[in-house]
């Protein structure tokens, strides 16, 4: 086959007021023809500045190439007027960006933003061109195309607007696919679904793929060659099977250990004694809880309906589901962060919906919150210090200004940063930081319970290994006891003591962590598990692609006529009645 790109020795560098920071050094590698190339690497590794390099979409300045050739088609892009670049994007270079909303003009129905690309690169009269629209809608798997060719993009989900984006990539058949971490913000089972419609669409139209990502269980199941990047330098280049079976260099190493697997066995957990209660009773009791939330015109949203678990002092549930299936409303509405509509929540047996705001304030000192995205729950205009201090401050835990600086260093020191950090400001660090900057602030206070909502998902999966290594430390440490909501299975399994599968406000599964994952029962739990990526090519060249579920069927499980029965001991399961 032959290459029909080819970067050699690119280094690209942006300038600041005060330095020159090379992104890119050196890079060099190539594409042949229908082939899959992956380039992996964590946040900063210069994987997308790569990307945005070839399609020549870096702003300059302050970006600068430095030096290397880009040949596409034996043509150096670097020598074309930004004329010549227009016609090519979208005609012969297709790209995905990672945020479907906000590459999306929200002000323009979908059909219309596919069809901008055929008329200015096909010719395509309105009316053909709104046909070949619907067309590539339904290439990409859009059910009733000619309805939503006619809606915007705020009224599709996420995996619904990737597909979009893929649409308007590939409208005009080029012969060049980038995707840029086309899965990241996707649910486990949407992205299965994204990943097999790229698949289907390069068998279709023979399409070169350069799939820029840091799952590499998403790797295993697309790559031909992968491309490892590190610090703005290419560290390792080989086939799918040579990089996962026989790694040469260390950072490849360390990103394969990283990766959790579904198939090996979890560790064995050290049980703290500071957790143990003298009755045994559970920590926290939910009892029919249900979270509706009025839309108006009769529209009502059963976010969380009617569920019930407990969680034992000491334990971690955690909580797995697509989004929209009720997972961070369970957190917020047991921390009454949102108030129920029905039923009840216990803790230490009292029941906290009962009690009055200033009794809840009080209560919030023991119950915690760790959320999703670690630089919006975070203010950027205070200082780390004042960010953890301000806790303190709030549930008067010190008794002068030398005892809370010494509280808060200790804190900085307990979740492995330094205590030098305390007066920067949070832009100053990276995600991994910042997560361990709101650990510390919800631990400033001594809690018993928190509840971890995705914590992991904004992060590289090294970071989110080293993440979840420290909260099983603190838990040990302290005694602490977690309800770890994810979409995440993989990392939910070995994090977790017990296990709860939402879908559509309820709990369809419950059971100890590896008893769910080694005998799931219900569809849709299998269907989860099934589309989770194995970073292994052998197992995920042998793997079934998981179906559709039917949108078109409000509840395609039956879960409105099911109730919540034992099967096995300790395994709690949604049956139709």
């Amino acid at each position: 086959m032959t290459s029909i790109l080819e970067v050699k020795q690119l280094s690209v560098s942006f300038y600041t007021r005060d330095k020159e920071v090379e992104a890119v050094r050196n890079v060099s590698f190539s594409l042949r023809e229908g082939e899959t190339l992956g380039i992996v690497g964590e946040s900063g590794s210069g994987k997308s500045v790569t990307a945005r390099t070839i399609m020549r979409l870096l702003p300059s300045p302050p970006s600068m190439v430095k030096g290397g050739e880009v040949l596409f088609q034996g043509q150096n892009l670097a020598d074309k007027s930004d004329l010549e670049m227009e016609q090519i994007r979208g005609r012969d270079i297709g790209m995905i960006f990672q945020d479907p909303m906000s590459s999306l003009n929200p002000t323009m129905r979908i059909g219309r933003q596919i069809e901008e690309s055929l008329i200015k690169h096909r010719k395509l009269g309105k009316e053909e061109a709104q046909r070949e629209a619907i067309e590539m809608l339904k290439l990409v798997g859009i059910p009733h195309a000619e309805a939503r060719y006619l809606q915007y993009p705020h009224e599709f989900s996420g995996g619904m607007r990737q597909r979009v984006m893929i649409a308007i990539a590939l409208a005009c058949r080029p012969s060049l696919l980038i995707a840029d971490e086309p899965t990241t913000s996707l649910d486990v089972t949407i992205q299965a679904q994204i990943l097999h419609q790229m698949k289907e669409i390069q068998r279709k139209l023979g399409t070169s793929i350069i799939l820029i990502t840091h799952d590499l269980g998403v790797v295993a199941g697309m790559c031909d060659r992968v491309v490892v990047m590190k610090d703005g330098e290419v560290v390792e280049t080989g086939t799918t099977e040579e990089i996962f079976s026989a790694p040469k260099h260390p950072y490849t190493v360390r990103l394969l250990n990283a990766l959790p697997r579904l198939d090996e066995k979890k560790k064995p957990k050290l049980v703290s004694s500071v957790a143990r209660s003298a009755d045994d009773r559970p920590l926290l009791e939910v009892r029919s809880l249900r979270q509706h939330f009025n839309l108006g015109k009769g529209q009502i949203i059963k976010a969380v309906n009617d569920i019930s678990f407990d969680i034992r002092a000491g334990e971690t549930l955690g909580v797995v589901g697509e989004s929209g299936c009720g997972k961070s409303t369970t957190g917020r509405t047991i921390l009454r962060l949102n108030e129920a509509t029905g039923g009840e929540v216990l803790y230490k047996g009292i029941s906290l919906n009962r009690l009055s705001r200033r009794e809840m304030k009080t209560m919030r000192r023991y119950m915690q919150m760790i959320f999703q995205d670690p630089y919006a729950s975070l203010n950027p205009r205070m200082r780390v210090a004042d960010i953890i201090g301000e806790a303190l401050d709030l549930h008067r835990m010190t008794n002068s200004k030398g005892e809370r600086q010494h509280r808060i260093e200790e804190l900085l020191e307990m979740v492995g940063l330094s205590p030098s950090h305390a007066m920067r400001y949070p832009h100053e660090f990276s995600g991994g930081q910042r997560q361990r900057i709101g650990i510390a602030r919800t631990l400033a206070v001594e809690p018993e319970f928190i509840v971890c909502d995705e914590p992991l998902s904004a992060l590289d999966v090294s970071i989110q290994a080293q993440i979840v290594k420290l909260l099983e430390e603190l838990q040990q440490r302290l005694g602490l006891t977690y309800l770890f909501i994810a979409h995440d299975l993989s990392m939910v399994k070995h994090i977790s003591d017990r296990v709860a599968v939402m879908y559509k406000g309820k709990i369809v599964e419950l059971a100890e962590s590896e008893e769910l994952y080694a005998n799931p029962m219900h569809a849709y739990t299998k269907s989860l598990l099934a589309a989770i990526p194995v970073p292994d090519p052998a197992v995920e060249s042998r793997k079934a692609f998981v179906p559709l579920i039917d949108s078109s069927i409000q509840d395609p499980y039956g879960l409105e006529r099911s109730r919540f029965v034992e099967v096995t001991p300790g395994h709690w399961l949604a049956v139709n009645e």
